[in-house]
């Protein structure tokens, strides 16, 4: 049959349903997937999309149908999905769509954790042999068991910090789910700490009767930045739909960038382990290789996306790994990234060190000037990074993933998406907020002429 190639991303397979990606297209993927792997035993998660339950019946079916056993974990978050992959030694498949609006489906893929299949390794084999349908012959028939991981979940992320601190400071939080998957662990998780928690839209449903599943657009997190607020709280938490991205908000109802999270966990993971290694992106603040290295650790920067975070992190057994766009991954979480883990180590720091998120916070934005990613349309991806590269010739310029141009008090990077015809920049300044917005514009002229 014909399915649409669009759907093969750079880290998962993601499509609208049931227009690129339907039952056909699923059960398909299913037999590419068991073939390519020549596994014989598969673990199958979904997420609360009203799609999710067709598309999981027919990946399933194609994965019994080319031999493979099917361990199916039930309605799950992604971090609980990569924990049941992790605990059981087996490859994987997620049912899932991740912050994406409630028409997609997809698939997020393991090979063995913490390897993913990416577009680089795995996803365009899949591609070539569910266009073919070149499947390797099979003689048997796979069966289906059913496993529930959630208590063994909630259990390993409990011995992951020291609960005990906090019961030194009755934390106020309050944490936004957006109906998506996370809300059932972290119910079950949140009720085992010594906090005051109130949760919002914690019941997992499709039909997002409330908001979108991103949390880096703004009006999905507006409700609970004024909650902070009028209500008090000392630190509010979101999730993605899927929940393997994790945002936070201080108690002046800020939003945490990302590269400023991944600074601050980084140092707090310091003290647990002295002179260890953390990787962060391209795109990261400056903040994250001067806290990490003013902590004794050692920064390392790394290409976007997960399928690369993880590889590097285990060939350097790095300790922790922040994105920009809310990724955290975590050693001591067989290298994965998780939703509830940043959460519960933002709470044992403030708890342990007795201080509000904006403390911390203010001393990096009276230094750190920085954009966030700003999406640009372009004609010429290519052709526009090229440009970009010759425009600073007395620039330090780098490549590792995209075009990223430093000078002495500010810098940039640019990267075109994966799946868009877009240009994605962010900047930087720690010379002045005024000279970060002058060179913003520079920049973003140069994009867009």
């Amino acid at each position: 049959m014909d399915v649409n190639p669009s759907i093969f991303k750079a880290y998962d397979i993601r499509g609208i349903y049931p227009t690129d990606l339907n039952e056909d297209a699923a059960y398909l993927i299913g037999r590419a997937f068991a073939s390519f792997l020549g596994v014989e035993k598969v673990i199958v998660g979904r997420d609360m999309r009203i799609s999710s339950p067709a598309i999981f019946e027919a990946v399933t079916r194609g994965l019994m149908d080319q031999g493979a056993d099917v361990i199916n974990i039930g309605m799950v978050s992604t971090d609980q999905y990569y924990f049941a992959c992790a605990t059981l030694g087996e490859a994987g498949m997620m049912v899932t769509a991740s912050h994406n609006p409630k028409e997609y489906s997809g698939f997020k893929m393991v090979r063995q954790m913490p390897y993913l299949l990416s577009g680089d390794e795995g996803i365009q084999d899949l591609r070539h042999l569910v266009e073919s349908e070149a499947f390797a012959t099979t003689t048997r028939k796979g069966t289906m068991t059913e496993l529930d991981f959630q208590a063994q979940f909630i259990e390993k992320m409990l011995s992951l910090i020291d609960v005990d601190l906090l019961k030194d400071r009755k934390l106020k939080v309050i944490a936004d789910t957006g109906n998506g998957m996370v809300g059932p662990s972290l119910q079950a998780l949140y009720e085992r700490l010594p906090i005051e928690f109130a949760g919002m839209y914690l019941d997992p449903d499709g039909n997002l009767p409330n908001h979108g599943l991103d949390p880096l657009q703004p009006e999905n997190r507006a409700e609970l930045q004024a909650r902070v607020v009028t209500e008090g709280f000392d630190i509010g938490f979101l999730f993605d739909g899927d929940g393997d991205r994790f945002f936070a908000v201080d108690d002046r109802g800020a939003f945490i960038s990302g590269d400023f999270l991944t600074a601050i966990m980084g140092q707090y993971l310091l003290e647990k382990y002295p002179a260890a290694k953390i990787l962060y992106d391209v795109r990261a603040s400056w903040a994250v290789p001067d806290l990490i290295s003013a902590k004794g650790g050692t920064p390392l920067m790394e290409r976007v996306g997960h399928a690369f975070i993880k590889q590097r992190m285990a060939a350097e057994d790095a300790v922790f790994a922040g994105e920009v766009t809310g990724h955290y991954y975590f050693k001591d979480f067989f290298y994965a990234d998780s939703g509830l883990l940043p959460s519960l180590f933002l709470m044992e720091m403030l708890a342990k060190r007795g201080i509000k998120m904006s403390d911390l916070l203010q001393e990096l934005e009276a230094k750190y000037f920085i954009s966030g990613e700003i999406n640009s349309k372009v004609a010429d991806v290519k052709g526009t990074l090229e440009k970009l590269a010759t425009q600073y010739p007395d620039a330090t310029i780098e490549r590792m993933d995209g075009v990223s141009v430093s000078y002495p008090t500010w810098h940039f990077n640019v990267r075109g998406s994966n799946t868009e015809p877009l240009i994605r920049l962010n900047l930087e300044s720690v010379a002045s907020p005024e000279e970060m917005a002058e060179k913003r514009d520079e920049v973003l002229g140069l994009i867009r002429s």
